[in-house]
């Protein structure tokens, strides 16, 4: 089991900045790689920025590259997200994952944060 434990959502103004964590705990030899989602009503869940556990490799969304930037901690086996630059069409609730190297056992979910960027 892994459990995910989100913090640092809230209301910005555009052009703004907010930082995101995400602390793992469990079988963390488990995880291929940890990074974020976004989702806002009716609309497809989308990979913000991910992280491979092993090695630290990095994948981005076209549309926050260049704003967003995604590390981690791995003694304390958190990862960060710091957004800059925010704009309201980064508004969504987001969902920090861990993807395992099982198909059988799958991604774990954190319990996700709203983001809103709003003047």
């Amino acid at each position: 089991q892994v459990q995910l434990v989100e913090s640092g959502g809230g209301l910005v103004q555009p052009g703004g900045s907010l930082r995101l964590s995400c602390a793992a705990s469990g079988s963390i030899f488990s995880i291929n790689a940890m990074g974020w989602y976004r989702q806002v009503p009716g609309k497809e869940r989308e990979l913000v920025a991910r992280m491979f556990r092993v090695g630290g490799s990095t994948n981005y969304a076209d549309s926050v590259k260049g704003r967003f930037t995604i590390s981690r901690d791995n003694a304390k086996n958190t990862v960060l997200l710091q957004m800059n630059s925010l704009k309201p069409e980064d508004t969504a609730v987001y969902y920090c994952n861990a993807d395992t190297y099982s198909p059988m056992v799958g991604s774990y979910w954190g319990q996700g944060t709203q983001v809103t960027v709003s003047s």
